[in-house]
């Protein structure tokens, strides 16, 4: 029998196209939670909304946006629709890469910052037993003095030439290919859950159909109105 989110989403998927549909089941069935990614005062547009492409190509359903001096906007031609599929969180008040950090953790996932002044682990030595955020810096001057103490671990990308660092969405893109590659791989359940998975498509719903949350309200007074 099924519960009440299950009767709500098979009432809305009933309104979008059976192509929708599949795509829904399949990509919320490989989305993770287990891995984010942190942006900290990240001030090229085009780099952040590099980012949040990137995040969904490789199933990260979180993004962090930390806006201590720029604020974050999404350039739409590069991000290619991506807002409507990765959950985004700002943090822009007093100290917000400490809010930022402190939320992650109490959430049980391990800092990790990413710096090409350090040697001390390659992104195949980090441990994915526990969840993991990844921590990227400004374009020029890396992560703050904020990161760096409230960091558990530092990582940094193998470099062969001149320069010293990738651009922002290339370091990303690097590291979560690594990370995803890594995770198909072991054995820890860092899927989401089905409850999880059903409650994502419900918001994906929600995110394509005009009025959504208004059709959603109404289906779920129309279902359970009585009881």
């Amino acid at each position: 029998m099924m519960d009440r989110e299950e009767l709500v989403l098979k009432e809305l998927y009933d309104l979008i196209t059976e192509n929708k549909r599949e795509m829904f089941d399949r990509i919320a069935a490989d989305r993770t939670r287990h891995v984010t990614v942190v942006l900290e005062n990240i001030y090229q547009e085009h780099n952040a909304s590099a980012v949040l492409r990137t995040c969904d190509c490789f199933g990260i359903q979180e993004l962090h946006i930390i806006e201590k001096d720029n604020t974050y906007k999404v350039q739409r031609e590069i991000a290619r629709g991506a807002g409507r599929w990765v959950d985004m969180f700002n943090y822009s008040e007093e100290n917000p890469t400490v809010s930022c950090l402190n939320s992650l953790k109490s959430k049980g996932y391990n800092i990790i910052a990413t710096t090409p002044h350090t040697k001390a682990n390659t992104i195949n030595d980090i441990d994915l037993s526990k969840p993991v955020a990844f921590v990227f810096g400004t374009e020029r001057r890396g992560i703050s003095e904020e990161v760096i103490e409230m960091a558990d671990h530092f990582v940094s990308i193998p470099m062969y030439g001149f320069t010293e660092s990738f651009n922002i969405s290339v370091s990303v893109a690097i590291v979560l290919n690594t990370i995803r590659e890594r995770l198909e791989q072991f054995s820890l359940n860092w899927k989401l859950t089905e409850e999880e998975q059903r409650s994502l498509k419900l918001q994906w719903c929600r995110s394509i159909l005009n009025g959504g949350q208004a059709l959603e309200d109404e289906i779920r007074k129309r279902l359970f109105e009585k009881e």
